[in-house]
């Protein structure tokens, strides 16, 4: 037993000036990597701080890492906006100058028009902080239903092509969107329009009054000339002076899905158009196409109701434009 335990200890002494070795280079290893990762983090953080806080990059690389990483671009009392949001209200037109309006962002009128707009979408996403705020106070929401009515209505008229294929298409080349972005943005409007309806009481009063009176006799072309806040028409008693097709693209899919729902001399009832309130009416067909009359009623600017809001808990922004 003697002998055999010595001979174990000897091989196993032969063998630890090999393991106590690698042992300590296993440690080494662990630290050298976690050094390497913080300082790989501390790269990386650094990297998008100054991509989006001092070169204020728009770059798909960075609006991706913004839709992982909730990096804030400015800040409405305690509620914190973000960078994504700002990226996706910008990106897309920048997109659409691009492409469709061939705009030269490198030149000195492309860099000025790029500035302008820059300002204009950080004021966007700082004035729908207030609306969502707004929406939660007043216990508005915007449902899936909505969104696919809404997205419906404008397939129906064929104002995002004739199917899904094409509808992809359309929204790719002119806004770099997918379906998944529409609706997003389809959703922020029709919040928008919600909260702006339940502060601007008034102007709905307005239209209810309007229709009242239609509907107990007197004259549409008196009273668009009287109430309605479309300078074009008014003066002509509402009418529009064009047919209007059931695919017109210049017209609200609201206005046309309820004009070729009307009989001749019939008038819809108040429409909501998101930016004000409408009456129409059907003055008769030609050509397949209808002539229509109308009565608008604007909403105040949502920024008259934002103000407000915005004294008590004023905006901060984080970049500067």
């Amino acid at each position: 037993n003697e002998t055999i335990t010595q001979h174990r200890e000897e091989v196993l002494k032969g063998a630890r000036k090999y393991i106590y070795p690698l042992q300590h280079s296993k440690h080494k290893i662990v630290i050298f990597s976690v050094i390497i990762m913080v300082l790989v983090t501390i790269g990386f953080l650094t990297y998008v701080i100054l991509s989006l806080y001092r070169w204020q990059t728009t770059s798909d690389f960075m609006y991706q890492v913004t839709k992982v990483v909730p990096v804030p671009v400015a800040r409405t009392g305690k509620t914190l906006v973000y960078y994504e949001d700002y990226l996706f209200e910008l990106r897309h037109y920048i997109h659409y100058f691009e492409k469709q309006q061939q705009v030269d962002f490198s030149s000195e009128q492309g860099q000025a028009q790029l500035t302008e707009q820059r300002r204009k979408s950080l004021e966007n996403v700082i004035n729908y902080a207030y609306v969502k705020k707004i929406a939660r106070q007043k216990g508005l929401r915007v449902t899936t239903k909505e969104v696919d009515n809404q997205i419906n209505l404008l397939r129906d008229q064929n104002k995002l092509g004739s199917d899904n294929k094409v509808f992809e298409n359309v929204l790719k080349d002119y806004w770099g969107w997918t379906i998944i972005d529409f609706r997003r943005s389809v959703e922020q409007g029709l919040l928008t329009s919600k909260v702006l309806q339940a502060l601007d009481t008034t102007t709905q009063a307005k239209a209810n009054k309007v229709l009242g009176e239609i509907r107990a006799g007197k004259d549409f072309a008196t009273l668009a000339k009287k109430y309605s806040d479309d300078s074009t028409t008014k003066d002509r008693g509402g009418q529009l002076g064009f047919l209007v097709s059931k695919n017109d693209r210049n017209m609200p899919p609201q206005t046309v899905d309820a004009l070729f729902n009307l009989k001749t001399g019939e008038v819809s009832d108040v429409i909501n158009l998101g930016y004000g309130l409408e009456i129409i009416k059907n003055d008769g067909s030609q050509e397949g196409k209808l002539k229509a009359s109308r009565i608008f009623f604007a909403y105040k600017d949502i920024n008259h109701y934002l103000n407000d809001y915005k004294e008590q808990q004023r905006p901060q922004a984080f970049i500067k434009i």
